[in-house]
């Protein structure tokens, strides 16, 4: 449990030669943000230009150095929850204030500034483009933990490389891989599934500042229309119409099947815009007092005000000064279990017994109406079982990284 009067942060510059400097004493309004269509963690200070070791401060810190911020929780926990190098420096004399204003960027911010043309022939998987992206414009990673779905042809000219990512995520996504997004942790990139957290952090009235909830249908399409490729004259027909909630009128978008792709995979993909677009936006703000160690695309709870759901996290700022943080929140839709993959247990268990999870759907309570949501397959050990009458029978914790799981399951979800 984290304990918000504990909290501490600290911000560390490396010099040139490697060596590193704690300047937090010199440092206020420090903050760092994700934001949603953007792809890099940017982090910003003001600090006193007053005289270190190495000379005044702003002679320690210049552009292109790389600054670490760190949040410690009073309990031991120490960890790194951000880090750039900086873009913009300026210091400014005022007065008998003396003073340095920094902005930095994580290392995706230069697939946020690159433009690039690229070709990739049909049958091309998404672990291939990505990764040949990133050694082209040396972006360091580790282990590719994303989607792989054969894609069709896809052609991309002067188009800023962050944007064919988010692209190709979507495309993937269209395709059943589920929803990834890109994130750099500790210098290194990885392709993160959305609500992957392992900590889901709750958020309710004692523990929230403030919770703003509205409902827009202003980019809901109603309408989506298939269309074939041109003939000779330019020409090209309807081949398939995908409606959604009509009953707000008719607005409509236009999907052009490739020369590749079947009829089928066509409707699929428009049904997909459907189900992304189609329904009454609910978007929610949250204030609430800091956890640093929260990043968009993760998982949190909220049981505030009108809203008692789970949400992903879509933006997010950090500010140190306050020691507050603002989340813009996504509802997270819930995945039906239904007889195709829900079998009976036939195998007697008990609590503290060891599992396989197959994955699928927790939920939050054991009751019929509980919320629930998706999680990865993997160990996991029963913590509790309920007695007959309840629509979810068992308790599972994970046990291991693979899996995610934490709630309550139906029989026949694990061996």
């Amino acid at each position: 449990m984290i304990d918000l009067s504990k909290m501490k942060y600290r911000v560390v510059v490396i010099d040139e030669n490697g060596n590193q400097y704690n300047i937090k004493e010199y440092i206020h309004s420090l903050g760092w943000e994700e934001n949603q269509n953007e792809i890099a963690v940017r982090s910003s200070f003001v600090a006193r230009n007053d005289k270190t070791s190495k000379g005044k401060l702003s002679s320690l810190i210049k552009p292109g150095c790389l600054i670490g911020i760190f949040a410690t929780d009073g309990n031991g926990y120490d960890e790194e929850v951000a880090r750039g190098f900086v873009t913009d420096w300026n210091t400014e004399l005022q007065s008998s204030a003396d003073n340095l204003k920094c902005t930095s960027y994580d290392i995706l911010y230069n697939l946020q500034k690159s433009q690039d043309n690229r070709f990739y022939s049909s049958g091309t998987g998404t672990q291939s483009i990505l990764t040949e992206l990133f050694y082209d414009f040396e972006i360091p990673f580790q282990e590719y933990h994303g989607p792989n779905a054969t894609h069709g042809k896809l052609k991309y000219n002067n188009s800023y490389v962050s944007d064919m990512i988010r692209d190709i995520l979507d495309d993937a996504r269209k395709k059943g891989c589920g929803t990834y997004i890109l994130r750099a942790t500790k210098g290194y990139v990885d392709v993160v599934e959305r609500g992957s957290n392992t900590d889901v952090y709750v958020f309710k009235t004692d523990n929230t500042k403030s919770v703003q909830v509205s409902l827009s249908t202003a980019d809901l399409i109603t309408r989506v229309r298939v269309i074939g490729q041109q003939d000779d004259d330019g020409k090209s027909s309807v081949e398939a119409t995908i409606n959604g909630l009509t009953e707000y009128g008719i607005k409509q978008r236009i999907y052009v099947r490739g020369s590749d792709e079947s009829l089928e995979d066509a409707k699929s993909a428009a049904q997909e815009i459907i189900n992304e677009n189609g329904t009454v936006q609910k978007a929610i703000t949250l204030s609430a007092p800091d956890v640093p160690f929260i990043r968009k695309g993760d998982l949190v709870y909220v049981i505030a005000g009108t809203s008692d759901d789970y949400y992903y996290v879509k933006g997010i700022r950090h500010d140190c000064e306050s020691y507050s943080m603002t989340m813009e929140l996504e509802k997270a839709e819930a995945e039906a279990i239904t007889a195709e993959n829900t079998t009976e247990s036939k195998k007697e268990y008990k609590e503290g017994d060891i599992v396989n999870f197959h994955g699928g759907t927790h939920y939050v309570s054991s009751y019929p109406d509980s919320q629930g949501y998706s999680a990865r397959a993997g160990k996991a050990k029963i913590t509790k079982k309920n007695g007959s009458g309840k629509a979810h029978t068992w308790h599972l914790i994970h046990t291991d990284s693979e899996s995610n799981v934490y709630g309550w399951v139906d029989d026949g979800t694990f061996d």
